[in-house]
């Protein structure tokens, strides 16, 4: 699939490839359902309880209303279910466990699954909490539970103190993981959080104008609020937020997609465009999350496509060669799979 190096021949035969690869995928995009999960720890305080139900259901709407996510498919886990009609169930662990266990059960084998978590976290001894109602969640039992999802897309996004050692226990293919801090002793009050849900409740963070935000403008956008407001504030930055999306277990705080962590999250939209129906399905692991990540690229194609008229055309056709060669590999690793007798 290497294209020629020779003077004059490269151009025409990206041309090619890409004109090729793209008369082959579907006319728009193909979007697996997204099941997403949002829980509001406890606040401690009233200024926090306040803060974290009106972050959690800022997002909760904005996914109902705005980004298309269907309601049977959004739970939301809160401290108080009385004051918000939204509010699925207290933000128990027990909660969360039959919430995971009911998600497992309905989604298909290349759906994504989006978990949130606002609230309160802390790091004690290497041990790594999100504080709940009750017993507190663990990343260790996080991690578990996310086992469940084998050939899923998987983000988490951990908007709570002390969150930073989330990465490496929840890091793996096919995840995104973002946190608000980068360790456990960035342990004092997060601004990152409301920032970044207002990237992804509102148009203010499509950086690229071209009307969808990607999850990599959301974190950037967010990233630089804190530092301005750190700085309008003259005080030294204490959070610094980390994502990871390359499966590497180490998250980065200025991604760059050229070269590592940001690449996945760039072409990833919380936003669900119209389902269509006809993707394969398997029970056999492998091939399951071989069709997870050839469902992921064609819909990262259709993306581009849609933004093409919004780049600069040099890039435009970069972004797309590189998403089209990884499909192509897809593809040829599913053929190989399917031969393979069962």
């Amino acid at each position: 699939m290497d294209l020629p190096s020779q003077p004059g021949t490269r151009v025409s035969a990206r041309a090619a490839l890409l004109g090729l690869a793209l008369a082959a995928l579907p006319a728009g995009p193909l979007a697996a359902q997204t099941y997403l999960v949002v829980v509001a720890g406890i606040g401690g305080e009233p200024v926090y309880q306040e803060r974290f139900q009106v972050w959690a259901s800022a997002l909760v709407s904005a996914a109902r209303d705005r980004l298309g996510i269907a309601d049977d498919r959004i739970v939301y886990l809160a401290e108080d279910p009385a004051r918000d009609t939204r509010i699925d169930a207290r933000s128990t662990k027990a909660n969360l466990d039959a919430t995971l266990d009911s998600v497992a059960a309905r989604i298909e084998a290349t759906g994504r699954l989006v978990v949130v978590l606002v609230g309160h976290g802390s790091s004690t001894g290497g041990t790594l909490k999100f504080n709940l109602p009750g017993p507190d969640l663990e990343a260790a039992e996080l991690a578990a539970r996310l086992d469940d999802f084998p050939s899923q897309e998987i983000l988490v996004i951990n908007l709570s103190s002390a969150s930073g050692g989330w990465i490496a226990a929840l890091s793996g293919e096919r995840r995104i993981v973002v946190t608000a801090t980068r360790s456990g002793s960035e342990r004092l009050e997060s601004l990152f959080g409301g920032y970044f849900i207002e990237a992804l409740t509102s148009e203010g963070a499509d950086l690229d104008k071209d009307g969808l935000v990607s999850l990599l403008e959301a974190f950037e956008y967010a990233r630089q609020e804190v530092e301005r407001a750190y700085d309008q504030q003259n005080r030294l930055l204490t959070e610094h937020a980390l994502l990871d999306d390359d499966g590497d277990g180490a998250g980065v705080h200025e991604p760059d997609p050229a070269t590592g962590d940001g690449a996945r999250a760039r072409a990833w939209f919380l936003a669900e465009p119209p389902a269509a129906p006809g993707r394969p399905v398997s029970d056999d692991p492998a091939l399951a999350a071989l069709y997870a990540d050839q469902a992921r690229l064609e819909d990262a194609v259709a993306t581009l496509r849609a933004r093409k008229d919004a780049m600069d055309p040099a890039a435009y056709e970069t972004e797309l060669e590189q998403v089209l060669i990884e499909l192509a590999r897809t593809g040829r690793a599913i053929r190989e799979r399917e031969e393979v007798p069962q």
